[in-house]
């Protein structure tokens, strides 16, 4: 889960073995949030009431101007989400077939997702520099 504009990421789930469909995983992470809380996905996330989604066409009709106007305006939303994951993918670990220890991939992938932090600028490392205070 990614901030609006890409500003930062906010929940990363490394998944687990098997075949796990994306709205699956996102019902069981949405336990976290309020019920309230809006979200935009892509249309693996189709028929979850939270999740704002494109509209898909139809099998024999086409989408009127309005409803392409809509995709066209949600998907200039999403480019950024997709700019983090193509940012998190340029480690190839989390792209391709995860070949080391499994109990180990979670903490990778929670790595990578530190290092894109710290590569779009949330995550800030103090210095030697600057004071750290202990809370």
């Amino acid at each position: 889960m990614v901030l609006p504009q890409g500003a930062d990421i906010v929940d990363c789930t490394a998944g687990a073995p098997g075949p796990k469909s994306d709205i699956n995983l996102f019902r069981e992470q949405k336990k976290g949030f309020a019920n309230k809380q809006k979200f935009s996905g892509d249309k693996a996330y189709i028929g979850e009431p939270s999740i704002q989604t494109p509209q898909k066409k139809s099998k024999n009709q086409e989408l009127t101007p309005e409803q392409k106007q809509k995709n066209k305006e949600l998907s200039s939303e999403r480019i950024f989400v997709e700019h983090v994951i193509r940012l998190v993918k340029i480690f190839r670990v989390a792209q391709e077939r995860f070949r080391l220890n499994t109990h180990k991939y979670e903490q990778i992938i929670l790595t990578i997702c530190g290092l894109v932090r710290l590569r779009i600028g949330t995550l800030i490392l103090p210095t030697k520099n600057q004071e750290t205070k202990l809370v």
